[in-house]
């Protein structure tokens, strides 16, 4: 897994890349508490290049979501492909999470909401 956080357009994107699993996702999550504790408050996480998700994964995803929200921030998503996408279908978060087909239309929501 591979993870990266840069700006754009005033909010924090990361790009999560490889797998989430079990073995990887405590680092993820670890990576992502370690934003929220420095002060970002609205997420964009781009998921194009993550290949394999895991029940591991989406409790990371939701552990972070539960504590933003806690923060009184806000998470999207950005660029599902395949696997990531049918997961996130099955297991309901992609309507308990607001889901853009690019980073740029996930900022604009963000602007937005």
């Amino acid at each position: 897994m591979k993870f990266d956080a840069k700006k754009e357009k005033g909010f924090t994107v990361v790009s999560i890349t490889g797998r989430m699993d079990a073995v990887t996702t405590p680092e993820a999550e670890g990576k992502l508490t370690g934003l929220i504790d420095a002060g970002e408050r609205e997420l964009v996480v781009d998921l194009q290049g993550l290949d394999y998700i895991s029940s591991a994964g989406l409790r990371g995803i939701l552990a972070t979501a539960k504590r933003l929200k806690a923060e009184q921030g806000d998470i999207v998503f950005a660029n599902l492909q395949g696997h990531v996408t049918e997961v996130f279908k099955i297991s309901g978060f992609h309507s308990l999470f607001r889901i853009f087909d690019s980073v740029n239309a996930a900022v604009d929501g963000l602007r937005r909401a």
